[in-house]
């Protein structure tokens, strides 16, 4: 299986983590973690195709966002918020003010 990377909070970018969190889904997975819940890729997707839904989960790993870990066969990810909060004060919780007060213009349906 081809390992999980993460940057390290020191190498978090500003610029990939909001190009990761500029997407409406991923907003409602981070959305989702940051009630510092695990989840896996089909708990908060389960109306996207697999292939899909891994890419959204890869682009926020990649980005710094959330950390994954593998058990067995399942990947599980949680919010990294303690290290966007020291890279990005205030960040994260904006973002996610602003996703919660504002409607989703592309809601997505089944």
């Amino acid at each position: 299986m081809k390992p999980l990377t993460h940057p390290r909070c020191d190498e978090l970018c500003i610029e990939a983590v909001l190009g990761a969190m500029a997407n409406p889904i991923r907003l409602r997975i981070i959305e989702r973690l940051a009630n510092g819940e695990e989840l896996t890729c089909s708990t908060v997707l389960p109306e996207v195709s697999p292939s899909t839904a891994s890419r959204h989960w890869q682009v926020l790993r990649e980005a710094g966002v959330l950390f994954a870990r593998r058990e067995g066969r399942i990947i599980l990810h949680h919010l990294r918020r303690d290290d966007l909060d020291a890279r990005f004060p205030g960040l994260l919780d904006s973002v996610l003010r602003a996703v919660r007060t504002t409607p989703d213009p592309h809601p997505i349906t089944t």
